[in-house]
């Protein structure tokens, strides 16, 4: 959370820094999200580990957490800033290796935590920007960087007893494409989806909201947004699915 709170306050001042900018539009949004979990991980040791699935075996419940984004934009670019907090907690049991170590369903009981910071950093360039139209649309192709801040704690308790944590961050470049649709003054669609593989790790995220502003500068939104998160490191792997819903609140000055 502190690396967010660096990162927000620089935007901050870039902001006050530039009173040219006096035109650009800037929002922020406070949002609630519920996210379902699907898929794998496996902790290695000499890259060899057994694929634990995180619903079967390891129960791993919903997360519902806040997320926030700080947005501007000049002309037909927007840069925005997303912070994503992850976390999954589940106690279960499987038949394999964990970081060496081998465990069966029969007498070992395991306790997992798997926490994710995501940091969303992005770029929209509009090559469509048409605000004549009865329906203003906004089209262009967005570059992003996801830094993936992730953590599993493992617990085992039985015949195998073991608690460990490995962790690893990871920067995930990402190209994709973003849309804006007013269809009214106080009525919009966004979609939002990009991609990209990058040294065995991968990251793909898509969503679509409808943003409601009764008031020019304040409004609400709800939405769906899904990812697939892959991280392929020594002693670490996690292939996860990750799908739900959130609403939220925005304002723009």
């Amino acid at each position: 959370m502190s690396k967010f709170r660096t990162i927000l306050c620089c935007i901050l001042l870039v902001f006050m820094a530039l009173p040219a900018f006096a035109d650009e539009m800037v929002s922020l949004k406070l949002g609630y999200q519920s996210l379902t979990p699907s898929g794998t991980l496996q902790g290695n040791t000499g890259s060899v580990g057994t694929k634990i699935d995180v619903e079967k075996n390891l129960n791993f419940d919903d997360n519902q957490d806040v997320t926030t984004e700080i947005a501007f934009q000049l002309g037909n670019s927007r840069l925005s800033l997303n912070y994503l907090p992850i976390e999954y907690t589940g106690a279960g049991s499987f038949d394999g290796t964990y970081n060496g170590q081998t465990f069966t369903s029969a007498t070992d009981a395991v306790t997992t935590k798997v926490k994710l910071n995501i940091y969303d950093v992005g770029y929209t360039y509009n090559l469509i920007n048409l605000d004549d139209l009865p329906v203003r649309i906004q089209l262009g192709p967005e570059l992003a960087v996801k830094v993936v801040d992730a953590q599993v704690d493992f617990k085992a308790t039985g015949a195998v007893s073991i608690n460990e944590s490995d962790s690893g961050t990871v920067p995930i470049p990402t190209l994709g494409a973003r849309a804006r649709f007013g269809l009214s003054d106080f009525v919009a669609i966004i979609a939002r989806v990009g991609y990209m593989e990058y040294s065995g790790n991968s990251f793909m995220d898509a969503e679509a909201q409808v943003e409601f502003s009764p008031l020019p500068l304040v409004g609400v939104y709800a939405g769906y947004r899904t990812f697939n998160l892959t991280v392929d490191e020594p002693d670490l792997a996690l292939d996860v699915d990750m799908s739900g819903p959130f609403v939220g609140a925005l304002v723009r000055f």
